[in-house]
């Protein structure tokens, strides 16, 4: 039986507060715990949103984070399709668009982040996407879908994940597509211009044409219909529909005009939070993308937005909700799958960060370990159709041990030796 004179409140319909609604029940809170979302779909994962279930190869359902009958067997109050549109830390209190207002003792910001928004005239027309929710992935797996049947043309923005998961899902229907990346590589920011060549390869082997060093200007159309983009060197290519794929930024608005800390933009901006995911107000935790965490591992502030993050702080900011001593230490990783080459990424190696790229195995072959360096100490590593050896990998980063770089990239020295 629930306890009402406890209420935990958790803004954010997303993974990182679904998974913080199923650990306070786990770890025994027996109040309240009140789940409110401002899409109308259940909490949902977003990786398969650019991989399985936009590419075709798995169906809506796969993406839910619980069954829906789940929330009301775990006594959790979903409110869906209602935005926050007000905090009151004093009343302890947040409004609903709707008008309605719903007290807290504890209350977890999930609010997650929204793509950002190509800068240029056009963008107002109908073929111009994003992709950051389901209903985003809905519409633009049919929009790859008849792409390819048409022969026709998808210009992307960004060579960024999405940007890449995209485009090797709408080679997979069929659609011709363009990228656009003003800088030389992509991924560049990510995994620097020593890795960044190998998916240029990869994605120019499977058809996928690339414009580096320029950026979109403007979005051509006529009758509200996308016709060609232009670039900054004043060509114009051919395009039916564009996605937007440049990035995205905190959804901070409701903690900014609350008063809470917020990290400074070039640590990644975001909501500040300390190791247990406590923001400036005491009674008040954030967690997922819109979390920017004082990291006790790697000894900075980091912004993270990727699947695992969201996976681990929602249940670690529920567990110091309730009193639990929590350090979030978590070693960032994510994972990416586009045509027959499938990577895992740990580590945070920022460019400028590191000082050597070593790798282990075939480039050339697509079969490697690449690990970011600095002074001998492995900051990052990458596996790509290599497996099981995540854990490893991190490992190296925790121990923060200087490694012999010739052992590293040596495959006959055991990895496992050289923590």
């Amino acid at each position: 039986m629930v306890d009402a004179h406890r209420t935990f409140v958790i803004v954010g319909g997303g993974l990182a507060g679904a998974k913080a609604a199923e650990t306070l029940r786990a770890e025994g809170f027996s109040g309240r715990v009140i789940l409110l979302g401002d899409e109308r779909d259940h909490p949902y994962e977003r990786p398969p949103l650019s991989k399985g279930y936009l590419s075709g190869k798995e169906d809506r359902d796969s993406v839910f984070v619980h069954e829906t009958a789940w929330y009301a067997g775990a006594d959790i109050e979903l409110h869906l399709g209602q935005p926050v549109t007000a905090l009151d830390r004093e009343a302890r209190s947040v409004r609903l668009g709707d008008g309605t207002v719903v007290h807290y003792d504890k209350l977890l910001l999930a609010t997650g982040a929204e793509p950002r928004r190509l800068p240029v005239p056009g963008t107002e027309l109908a073929g111009v996407h994003h992709l950051r929710r389901l209903a985003h992935a809905d519409r633009l797996r049919n929009v790859l879908a008849a792409l390819g049947r048409d022969n026709g043309h998808l210009v992307i923005a960004g060579a960024g994940w999405i940007g890449l998961e995209v485009a090797a899902a709408a080679r997979g229907y069929g659609a011709e597509v363009t990228v656009v990346e003003p800088e030389p590589t992509p991924l560049h920011q990510v995994v620097g211009p020593e890795l960044g060549q190998i998916f240029t390869d990869l994605h120019s082997d499977h058809g996928v044409r690339f414009h580096f060093g320029l950026r979109l200007t403007e979005i051509i159309g006529q009758d509200g219909l996308v016709l060609a983009v232009r670039t900054d060197d004043g060509e114009e290519h051919p395009a039916h529909d564009v996605l937007a794929a440049i990035g995205a930024a905190p959804r901070t608005a409701l903690a900014e005009t609350a008063g809470l800390a917020m990290a400074p933009r070039a640590d990644g901006g975001g909501i500040a939070v300390d190791a247990s995911l406590r923001t400036s107000d005491p009674h008040i935790f954030a967690a997922g993308d819109v979390a920017n965490v004082a990291h006790p591992l790697l000894g900075t502030r980091l912004r993270v937005e990727h699947w695992a993050n969201a996976l681990n702080s929602g249940p670690a900011a529920a567990r110091a909700m309730l009193g639990q001593e929590v350090s979030y230490d978590r070693v960032p990783y994510f994972f990416s799958d586009q045509y027959d080459l499938g990577l895992e990424y740990s580590g945070w190696a920022p460019p400028g960060s590191y000082d050597q790229v070593v790798i282990r195995g075939d480039a050339g072959k697509r079969e490697f370990i690449a690990f970011w360096l600095k002074d001998r100490r492995v900051l990052a590593g990458m596996n790509v159709n290599v497996w099981d050896v995540t854990e490893t990998v991190q490992g190296l980063i925790r121990s923060g041990r200087q490694i012999d770089p010739d052992a590293l990239a040596d495959p006959s020295v055991p990895l496992e030796s050289l923590g």
